[in-house]
């Protein structure tokens, strides 16, 4: 019992992973022609939410600086997280094709997972943070607003009760 808790454990925190990082691919979507947002793009201008807060090109310069500070060089670090991830996958096939689980290496790649989540969470919170202080409260209203609409829409499209009925259909065997 212990070893499928802490092997759902490491699933657990992996999905999230996964999951944070499609979500963040899918939250920059947006519904202007490619031509059109790649023109936006090599004239500097925001994207997504930003472009609707009517922005001035002071306060735009800044959250663009935040968020090229936030990126860092993303080269570079893309090399060593995907051999952070191998490594981490060589890890779960050795203990998952073990005879018997090594609790504690599983207990330390939970750890080592957990803590990249909460840098992750910290860091995303820090940006937010930053973008918030540039805005006026006029405009962090109106962004707050559209977050609710957005999440409305995710609703809509799954239905409200989404995980229920997910839920219903693995009692029932389905």
């Amino acid at each position: 019992m212990m070893k499928k808790l802490l092997l759902g454990s490491v699933l657990a925190a992996s999905s999230i992973f996964t999951v944070t990082a499609c979500t963040s691919v899918n939250a920059t979507t947006d519904t202007t022609p490619t031509a059109q947002m790649q023109k936006n793009h090599k004239d500097g201008a925001m994207r997504g939410p930003m472009s609707k807060l009517d922005l001035t090109a002071t306060q735009q310069a800044q959250i663009k600086a935040i968020m090229q500070n936030k990126r860092g060089d993303r080269t570079a670090d893309r090399a060593e997280h995907q051999a952070e991830r191998a490594q981490m996958d060589q890890q779960i096939q050795a203990l998952t094709n073990a005879s018997t689980l090594n609790s504690a290496a599983v207990n330390r790649l939970a750890d080592q997972q957990a803590a990249k989540t909460k840098q992750r969470f910290i860091e995303r919170v820090q940006t937010q943070h930053a973008i918030a202080q540039v805005l006026t409260a006029e405009q962090r209203a109106k962004l707050a607003q559209m977050k609710e609409d957005r999440k409305g829409d995710d609703e809509g499209r799954r239905g409200p009760d989404h995980r229920e009925q997910r839920g219903d259909r693995a009692q029932q065997g389905m």
